[in-house]
């Protein structure tokens, strides 16, 4: 029998149970919860991941929906305690959710929501941030700093890249790898180079536009090229990003072998998903080319690194904060209430998932719909019309 799991209650005696693994951002997302009849329980067990065997007895006997965190593994297990319990609805408090088998949800009839159309422009500000720190040897000079070892300036003191007129290859130019090349393109007059399944049209007008504005007044204008492979980009890079989602084809995408095609003195980011990078390979490569630098807010095996990354000077790791903006934690936290909410009541799903702001202006009521469902479609939700 699973050990009973510390909660903080609202609303005691509303009619709908939800469950939230963890606290989250914002009192917004409880008082929609609480002003629509609901019994928000939220835990506040000491522990940052909660085992399978805690979320089952987070959800009891009866509880008509979960919002959860994307540490969690929602397979079979734990869709089949949410079903039995009566629940409908499931929400991660992410745009990702390959820790949710949705095959498994589909069967036991659960809705399954996520976040997306909140994380863009705060994702793309961290990984065009890593960019700079890389590039600038930020890190490195103030851990110098801190340490009392600086006694004077020195000409080869932390020298670092110069990122305008450089060139910056994006791999993935959906919402969020548009937004960063735009950010760096605007930024820092940088050219771009990008790889997708998909042209994107509206990336290459912005790029074409702002050379134009460069050339009216005096100034190079930037360049953008839309490449035929990765490598492409690989090799022609100064600074790569990464922005794929995480399947099959993705899996290891940065490995030993297309290492070895990019320059000695590129930057690597990744904000997108972990294991997009074989670490054991990139630790390797950092090793051997000290002017090699990376920035990396998510890892293979989170929340642990491979060994030997924690030493690498070279490398810049902070802990998946990529969505770590006031604004967009809390965006996301009330996104996941309205999942769970919208599928309790009865609403459709929400026609356009990236299109949120409905939902997050707290000066009017957010539409009577579930924002983002992925398996709607399976479970022939109806869709909303307004």
């Amino acid at each position: 029998m699973a050990k009973p799991v510390s909660i903080e209650v609202y609303n005691p005696n509303g009619k709908y149970r939800v469950v939230s693994t963890k606290s989250m951002p914002g009192t917004r997302w409880i008082n929609l919860l609480i002003e629509q009849d609901c019994r928000l329980e939220i835990c506040t067990q000491k522990k940052t991941i909660l085992s399978v065997e805690d979320i089952i007895a987070l959800i009891g006997d009866k509880c008509d929906g979960v919002i959860g965190q994307l540490t969690e593994d929602w397979g079979e297990t734990l869709f089949a305690a949410l079903s039995k319990a009566g629940g409908k609805a499931f929400s991660n408090m992410a745009v990702g959710y390959n820790n949710v088998d949705v095959n498994a949800a589909t069967k036991y009839g659960v809705a399954v929501g996520n976040t997306p159309g909140v994380l863009t422009e705060t994702t793309a500000e961290l990984a065009a941030s890593l960019s700079l720190a890389a590039a600038r040897r930020i890190v490195e000079a103030d851990e110098f700093m801190r340490a009392g070892l600086y006694d004077g300036w020195l000409p080869h003191l932390f020298v670092g890249n110069l990122l305008k007129g450089q060139t910056v290859g994006v791999i993935g130019a959906g919402r969020i790898g548009s937004a960063y090349a735009r950010m760096m393109v605007e930024g820092f007059k940088m050219n771009l180079i990008y790889y997708d399944l998909y042209q994107s049209t509206r990336l290459e007008k912005f790029v074409t536009a702002y050379g134009a504005f460069l050339k009216a007044n005096g100034e190079q204008p930037v360049t953008w090229r839309r490449a035929s492979s990765m490598d492409e980009v690989l090799r022609e890079a100064d600074v790569i990003s990464l922005h794929p989602v995480l399947d099959k084809t993705t899996y290891h995408l940065i490995n030993k072998e297309s290492l070895a095609t990019m320059k000695k003195e590129a930057i690597l980011i990744n904000c997108s998903r972990g294991p997009v990078v074989d670490e054991v390979a990139l630790v390797e490569h950092l090793r051997q080319n000290p002017m090699f630098r990376v920035g990396l807010d998510v890892f293979e095996d989170e929340p642990y690194m491979k060994p030997g990354l924690a030493e690498m000077k070279n490398a810049i790791v902070v802990p998946h904060i990529a969505s770590a903006s006031k604004w967009t934690r809390e965006g996301m936290a009330t996104l996941a209430a309205l999942n769970v909410l919208g599928k309790i009541k009865g609403y459709p799903v929400w026609g356009n998932p990236n299109q949120v702001e409905p939902f997050l202006n707290e000066n009017a009521p957010p539409p009577a719909a579930s924002p983002s469902l992925v398996n709607a479609k399976a479970l022939g939700l109806p869709v909303s019309k307004l």
